[in-house]
């Protein structure tokens, strides 16, 4: 009962408008014909008066009414007594407007499931106590010790204190399967803790956290407004000039005012109105549910259209981690035996490569030599000794300093060496590069196939270093040595547009916003690169790119079908009716009706079948191997 009184206070001309047919039915039957004629076009008149006042103001905003049909078609069926017409028309358009309400909500549902699921309540553990406090999310800091028990949810951003626990991210990332998660790993906020209490250390305020960002990003998308008005004006004045020809021809031939009424009608534009916002709302929820938060219908549109796709190359092209490439071992040394060293030796060094050599050796199974005799020379190398093995590792200057046959290994683009010595004499190298993603080729594939044919790199890197990456993923245009304004300024000089920037960094920030469509890699990348742009990428994973595109081409391919068929079978029914078979009751009830197949074409983009299909062909593809993040 409480939800049909909170429909009928939502939708108040819809209540209003059965609430007056339902008393005209005993006026009826009292034989009072009159009152119900008076009744109706009461309510029609009512009802003008505020679609009126709504056309006008959106007139005055320099858009076109396309109520205007409706709103002619109440007057005309006024005027020839046609009153039942009107009630039906009446209620028509109010049951349109009730239907968009409860489609948009239904393609909403996977947007509004974040902005619900927000963590409020956090378990607090105080110091040397296993006391457990319930307190706000919002008053952690850092560095509170907090209980997440079995399936809650991490509410602030932290790292796991427990030795392992499993969490499942694919609220925040879409990636279905559980993450394991170690001592010391990151934890999302937003994460739902598997079957096990763990406990985290808290290492953001909650407003701070992933999920809060994520939840911001959220609540800019869903209280965007659609470009509706922008898609359905191109339709609206021939369509509205196309029915008053039919309309005033059938009168004229007849010389009957009610076939004028007759075919009006049917002619209401209800087509024009509803399949624009519900299919951008269906394909809004659908990047979403694709671990895409796009923000507004318009980027949806500028996505569809997009003939430039422009990236930037660390962390976003390459995965901005670095990892081992390959060991290249002296003469009279092996990989594995280098590798060791190399790796027992990094392990008391703070450098930003040591956690990739370690990942490497134990990706081998190598066991690493400790030892109490090690020293770190910054920006050098470290110094060791193992037994009665003196080893040193670090930049080729450091190490020929401790060994004269030293010499730099042949590198190609975006590769570093670490060089090894061992008793004085060189053992090798091994070669560090912040390796190219492996869908990232695929990615500017896909994106041509999409109509995306121009593919331009930026970067702050070195020449060299650019074109390599550039050979490998297949982009023919490059700039490198950019500063942040000269990304902008390169943008906007694009021709082919729209343009869409593919970023991930601080430095990425100010192209975002410029470009027509500015794509964030969120997973990783900054808060700054994240408000800036139009789309975000939850998931690491570079080929959501291009499934933006396909996801914004399949919205508009829908609304546009969604139009067209309303307005064909509009058209159909306003022929028949030009020649008096369609009486205007009826003519109402079968309106209806292409209102309903409108609506239901349109929720098409939500897209939950092709997106199933594409996960089903992506499950049969084996994982691609993760960098190795650095400490």
């Amino acid at each position: 009962m409480s939800t049909l009184a909170g429909a009928f206070r939502r939708y108040p001309v819809v209540a209003a408008t059965i609430l007056v047919g339902l008393l005209g039915l005993p006026l009826w039957a009292l034989g009072l014909p009159v009152a119900v004629q008076w009744l109706y076009s009461g309510l029609g008149l009512v009802v003008v008066g505020i679609q009126g006042v709504g056309m006008v103001k959106r007139m005055r905003q320099g858009q076109f009414g396309v109520d205007l049909l409706a709103i002619m078609a109440i007057i005309a069926t006024i005027l020839v007594g046609e009153y039942v017409a009107t009630l039906v028309i009446v209620l028509m358009l109010s049951g349109g407007a009730a239907l968009e309400g409860y489609a948009a909500g239904r393609a909403q549902r996977e947007l509004n499931a974040l902005l619900e699921r927000a963590p409020q309540i956090a378990h607090l553990l105080r110091d040397g106590s296993s006391d457990v406090e319930d307190v706000p999310a919002t008053s952690v800091r850092v560095g509170d010790v907090l209980l997440v028990r079995p399936a809650e949810i991490v509410p602030v951003d932290a790292e796991l204190v427990s030795a392992s626990a499993a969490f499942d991210e694919s609220s925040l990332t879409g990636e279905s399967m559980p993450v394991e998660r170690r001592t010391g790993d990151r934890v999302l906020s937003g994460s739902i803790n598997g079957q096990a209490a763990a406990t985290v250390r808290a290492t953001a305020l909650a407003a701070d956290s992933q999920y809060q960002q994520i939840v911001a990003l959220v609540a800019e998308a869903a209280s965007s407004k659609a470009p509706v008005v922008r898609l359905a004006d191109r339709y609206a004045v021939p369509f509205t000039i196309v029915a008053l020809a039919i309309a005033g021809a059938a009168w004229f031939v007849s010389g009957e005012p009610v076939r004028f009424a007759e075919v009006l009608v049917v002619a209401t534009p209800c087509p024009l109105l509803l399949a624009a916002p519900v299919a951008f709302m269906g394909g809004m929820s659908r990047a979403a549910r694709n671990g895409i938060i796009v923000k507004g219908g318009g980027v949806l549109e500028n996505l569809a259209r997009a003939r430039t796709v422009v990236f930037d190359k660390t962390g976003t092209l390459t995965y901005g981690a670095p990892t081992i490439a390959r060991v290249i071992p002296a003469p009279g040394f092996t990989e594995d035996e280098i590798l060791t060293l190399a790796a027992s030796a990094e392990q008391y060094s703070s450098h930003v490569l040591a956690a990739s050599v370690l990942a490497a050796a134990d990706s081998r199974g190598l066991a690493l030599v400790s030892t109490e005799t090690a020293q770190e020379i910054p920006a050098n190398g470290v110094t060791a000794r193992f037994g009665d093995r003196q080893v040193v590792v670090g930049k080729l200057s450091f190490v020929a300093e401790h060994a004269d046959d030293s010499y730099a290994a042949d590198l190609v683009g975006g590769e570093l060496a670490i060089y090894l010595a061992v008793d004085g004499r060189f053992a090798g190298c091994v070669v560090a590069s912040d390796q190219v993603r492996d869908n990232a080729r695929a990615t500017v594939q896909a994106l041509d196939r999409l109509g995306v044919h121009e593919s331009v790199m930026l970067t702050g890197d070195a020449r060299p270093t650019a074109n390599h990456i550039a050979r490998q993923v297949g982009i023919t245009r490059v700039r490198a040595d950019c500063l942040p304004v000269d990304k902008v300024e390169a943008v906007r000089a694009m021709r082919e547009r729209p343009v869409i920037m593919v970023g991930d960094g601080v430095n990425d920030a100010p192209v975002l916003a410029v470009a027509d469509v500015g794509i964030a890699m969120g997973a990783k990348g900054s808060t700054a690169a994240s408000e800036s742009a139009d789309a975000v990428i939850l998931l690491d994973d570079l080929s959501r790119a291009a499934r933006a595109v396909g996801i914004g081409r399949d919205t508009v391919r829908i609304a546009l079908q969604s139009i067209w068929l309303g307005m064909a079978l509009s058209l159909g029914l306003m022929v028949v009716a030009a020649f008096g078979l369609i009486p205007a009751t009826v003519g109402a009830l079968l309106q209806e009706l292409v209102d309903l197949a409108t609506i239901l074409n349109a929720l098409r983009a939500i897209g939950g079948r092709r997106d199933m299909r594409a996960r089903g062909k992506a499950a049969m593809v084996p994982a691609a191997a993760q960098p190795v993040p650095t400490r």
